[in-house]
């Protein structure tokens, strides 16, 4: 078998190089002491075939499972396989509305092909400026394509403004009534004790019935993420999501807490606390200890209705459980324990990623046994799926998928 030996001076030592920058620029960590492993590496192994370049540069390079998709896109992109760079250069040009449905990429893959890019956008020639200019009419509003992306599907500039508009989005509290009551001109109950105050004003004569009506109560709101390597992209922006809710504590909502879960259940409320998404975010990367990893949904919600449902569920709470349903553990302690948490909150509200699928059906075995007791099924894998949650929570829109879903079982 001949062997081809690297020549570290050549152009394909500073195209490692160029491509490790590459899967940096994807949010893979790279670090130059990989960068040296792989050049040597390559160059003790050298050329049979590009699988086994792929490897060689793999085993060198990635730490962590979960970066295994993001790489294996950046090097078909990096390393001119024909079938992605096509679809590259179409992710590099700006999107047109068709006649025929574009192929929609690979998780990751635009991803990939932003890092690989490095800047590139703004080498495109003027004159296909101009031409798109003049086909404006079959053009899709950017702000509408971003609403509707898949999370999974963003480039890492896209990624940036949704977060920017998870921030800014407001959940409506659901309106709920007290057993307290608080005067009102159009109350319900006419009150007895200001009546006999202004009595006592006037001689005993009752010149005007003042009323009341229910004080209103803000509930708290308590949200479950499943931050398990299926659901890697999603809980992160979860996080954001939680972040600008956990902010508007006492505001829009009593008390707000958060909660991870895939192999142990994590208590992230403190760690939200801070202003500086940033900060808040790194803060809680800290805290937990069990990203991207299993899933075990019953052994962590039992934990969670043994632990902490008696002092966070109070007031009639919301519960938001995210979480594509794909449990590893007994279904039998997952029923028991979803019904548990059914019968301590007022709403119980499932978001599930899965449900970006249009054929979709619930055939898991989680998710059968999880459904029976949700009161709402909803997506969550754009800016338009979690802004229904508004609509969901006020009861101006009720998605009846959850029916369907226990229709088709």
């Amino acid at each position: 078998m001949t062997v081809t030996v690297l020549n570290t001076e050549g152009r394909l030592a500073q195209n490692i190089i160029y491509f490790c920058r590459a899967l940096r620029r994807a949010e893979v960590p790279v670090g130059s002491a990989q960068v040296n492993d792989a050049i040597r590496a390559i160059k003790t192994v050298g050329f049979t075939k590009r699988e086994d370049f792929f490897v060689t540069l793999q085993a060198c390079i990635i730490t962590r499972v979960e970066h295994i998709q993001v790489f294996q896109q950046v090097f078909n992109i990096f390393w001119r396989d024909p079938e992605v760079l096509e679809s590259m250069i179409q992710n590099m040009l700006p999107m047109l509305q068709t006649v025929e449905e574009p192929k929609k990429p690979k998780a990751a893959e635009t991803r990939a092909a932003d890092a690989v890019a490095g800047g590139q956008d703004q080498d495109i020639p003027r004159q296909i400026e101009d031409e798109l200019t003049l086909d404006a009419q079959f053009t899709i509003s950017q702000n509408e394509r971003l609403n509707s992306m898949d999370f999974e599907q963003m480039t890492n500039a896209e990624i940036k403004e949704a977060q920017k508009a998870i921030a800014n989005m407001h959940l409506e509290t659901p309106k709920q009534a007290s057993r307290r009551f608080m005067a009102a001109s159009h109350g319900v109950k006419i009150d007895a004790r200001a009546v006999l105050r202004e009595a006592r004003r006037t001689g005993g004569e009752v010149l005007k019935l003042p009323k009341r009506k229910p004080r209103p109560k803000v509930p708290n709101l308590v949200i479950l993420t499943d931050i398990s390597g299926s659901m890697s992209t999603y809980s992160r922006m979860m996080m954001h999501f939680i972040h600008s809710m956990a902010l508007k504590q006492g505001q829009d909502w009593a008390q707000v807490h958060a909660f991870t879960f895939g192999t142990r259940l994590s208590n992230i409320t403190k760690s939200l606390n801070k202003k500086d998404p940033d900060a808040a975010l790194k803060a809680v990367g800290q805290d937990v200890q069990d990203w991207d990893g299993g899933t075990k949904i019953g052994e962590s919600l039992q934990n969670f209705n043994k632990d902490w449902s008696r002092r966070v569920l109070g007031t009639n709470a919301v519960v938001l459980i995210v979480t594509d349903g794909l449990e590893r553990g007994e279904a039998d302690v997952l029923k028991a324990q979803m019904s548990r948490l059914r019968l301590s909150c007022r709403h119980l509200i499932w978001l599930n990623p899965l449900l970006r699928y249009d054929q979709f059906e619930p055939h898991a075995k989680g998710i059968r046994t999880m459904l029976p007791f949700v009161d709402e099924f909803v997506a969550c894998h754009s800016l338009n799926s979690m802004r229904e949650l508004t609509d969901i929570l006020s009861d101006a829109k009720q998605t009846r998928l959850k029916q369907r879903m226990m229709a088709a079982l």
